[in-house]
């Protein structure tokens, strides 16, 4: 999928927010300034959530719940985490419970957590686009890819 600027990203966003429910993840991958937070902050919009989003790069886990989204989220930057034995200490399963989570830097948890997640990669390409791939875990049959 080609997201030609920033305001398709935000929409794409949107739209993904609006399909997300309990227990859902989803692992958004790219370089810097690929628009990773960009789409995650349309993800959070269409969840409900309309002040501003701040990037979690120094927070690593920001959480945002209910009534100001639909369904408990945490957004997720791991890219400060060196060590995955540090991962456990955020309490990232307990979100799975009963919201979801959005990961930038998925790639610092084990692969395997990865399995039945929406898994995202954002590429500059060389119009200055963005080329959104994806693989898709089962619990994202009959909702990803968005129509």
């Amino acid at each position: 999928m080609i997201l030609e600027n920033e305001q398709a990203t935000l929409d794409a966003g949107r739209k993904l927010g609006k399909l997300l429910r309990a227990g859902d993840k989803i692992a958004l991958r790219g370089t810097l300034g690929a628009g990773k937070t960009t789409l995650a902050r349309g993800m959070l919009e269409g969840l409900g959530y309309s002040e501003e989003v701040p990037s979690p790069t120094f927070a690593i886990v920001q959480p945002y719940e209910p009534p100001d989204t639909r369904i408990p989220v945490a957004h997720v930057d791991l890219y400060r985490i060196d060590d995955p034995e540090e991962i456990p200490e955020l309490g990232l399963e307990e979100v799975l419970v009963d919201g979801a989570m959005i990961v930038e830097w998925p790639d610092r948890m084990p692969d395997g957590f990865w399995n039945d997640a929406l898994n995202l990669e954002l590429e500059i390409t060389v119009e200055g686009n963005r080329r959104l791939t994806w693989t898709a875990g089962n619990a994202w049959n009959n909702r990803w890819p968005l129509t």
